[in-house]
């Protein structure tokens, strides 16, 4: 029989289109140590947005118990992933008088408790508020003011807000599945901790997650997140318009997918023949060529990736800064996308596979299970959050462009 174990365990559980997962991770010497996983298929979730809540709690439920079962533990609460469209990016500027003092640890409190209250979400649920970098008599990118004097005091916070019926129904899914809700986590947020590097996130990158559902790109400049947007748009997505094209079942398509697919041609493609076994009304078996199966797949890619260029010249992802790229997620797992994006988008592009955790199976590995492995890491990162605003306030708003340029200057600066 499974023992409760809940000192210092942290359980993640990332809700997505194609799948439901769940992780159960312990502090251990040299790391997180990975205690137990679980997965189920989503049949309840579109584009990231939950359809139907019965299936998806019974999903959810299901994949917890089976970490806990592996894990031989209960858990009580869930650190849970919100990767629907709709995320917002903001920054929300505040700055106090100091008179010339020394900047003392209840200096920053008040400032960060100031800049609480200025958040104003217009209507929208804040799901994270983390103060980015500090501001000394104008002076921008300071990252620790303690001990510094300063006449004025300023903070740039970074505010994640969503619209809140998605994130409710995200909430009383899991709640309903008789879990509590430790935290909502934006899923580009978590799924940054375990794909970026250090460096990385410094000097400047995107992050773009190929999600079943929904594709988000976001940007990190001077080690923090400083803007982002939701694509309607995943991997899905190639495997209807293989399943249409071919008249076949959907999970016959994302087989061929995933094995004979790729995003890129070559001269023998046309050679290699595919047997697709004829379905149970006894159809004939299906042979086409794997230049047939990936000519489909391009189609989508086009269309795709030329969504992603425009959102990443929208938020500003240009100059020095642009020449980093890493995708993640399950659609990243197709053959040859590396080499795709590279030449379409004209960047260095990697693919991101999820590190840091001990113990990480095999099977969940890999980089449609990204965001489950961010989670766990956030969490233990114990990360400064702000938290929702008490009541709406009136914020100073600037673009994330601008954000971006002056991280760049500020880390060009040394600070």
């Amino acid at each position: 029989m499974a023992q409760p174990r809940s000192e210092g365990l942290i359980t993640a559980v990332d809700i997505g289109s194609s799948k439901i997962a769940a992780l159960i991770a312990q502090p251990a010497e040299g790391g997180l140590q990975v205690l137990g996983t679980g997965q189920r298929e989503s049949r309840g979730v579109k584009h990231g947005f939950i359809t139907d809540m019965e299936r998806t709690e019974h999903a959810v439920r299901e994949a917890v118990e089976q970490a806990e079962r592996i894990a031989r533990t209960n858990i009580e609460e869930v650190w849970v992933s919100f990767s629907a469209g709709g995320l917002y990016s903001d920054v929300a500027s505040v700055e106090v008088a100091l008179g010339g003092q020394r900047i003392e640890q209840r200096d920053i409190d008040d400032l960060l408790h100031a800049g609480r209250n200025s958040i104003d979400p217009e209507g929208r649920l804040v799901l994270h508020a983390q103060p980015a970098l500090y501001t000394l008599d104008g002076l921008n990118g300071v990252r620790q003011p303690l001990g510094l004097h300063a006449e004025k005091l300023g903070v740039d916070i970074h505010v994640v807000s969503a619209d809140p019926s998605p994130v409710r129904n995200l909430d009383l899914c899991v709640r309903s599945a008789h879990l509590a809700v430790k935290s909502i986590v934006a899923s580009p947020i978590a799924t940054a901790m375990a794909c970026l590097s250090e460096e990385e996130r410094e000097l400047g990158v995107a992050l773009v997650e190929l999600g079943a559902g929904v594709t988000n790109v976001s940007l990190f400049a001077g080690g923090l997140l400083v803007g982002l947007a939701s694509l309607p748009i995943g991997a899905g997505e190639i495997t209807d318009d293989i399943a249409s094209t071919f008249g076949m079942r959907r999970a016959q398509a994302e087989r061929l997918k995933c094995f004979h697919g790729s995003a890129q041609t070559s001269p023998r493609d046309n050679h290699e023949m595919i047997e697709v076994a004829g379905g149970p009304d006894g159809a004939e078996p299906l042979r086409i060529s794997r230049a047939q199966l990936i000519s489909v797949i391009r189609v989508r890619l086009e269309h795709w990736f030329a969504a992603i260029e425009q959102a990443l010249k929208d938020l500003g992802f240009t100059g020095p800064i642009a020449r980093r790229l890493v995708l993640t997620g399950g659609g990243a797992e197709l053959k040859g996308i590396a080499d795709y994006a590279q030449g379409v988008l004209g960047r260095s592009v990697r693919v991101g596979r999820p590190r840091g955790l001990i113990g990480m199976p095999e099977a969940h590995s890999g980089m449609s299970f990204a965001t489950l492995s961010g989670l766990v890491l956030y969490a233990a990162s114990d990360p400064i959050d702000l938290g929702p605003p008490p009541g709406p306030q009136q914020v100073v708003r600037m673009s994330p462009t601008g954000m971006v340029q002056r991280l760049i200057a500020a880390v060009r600066s040394g600070y």
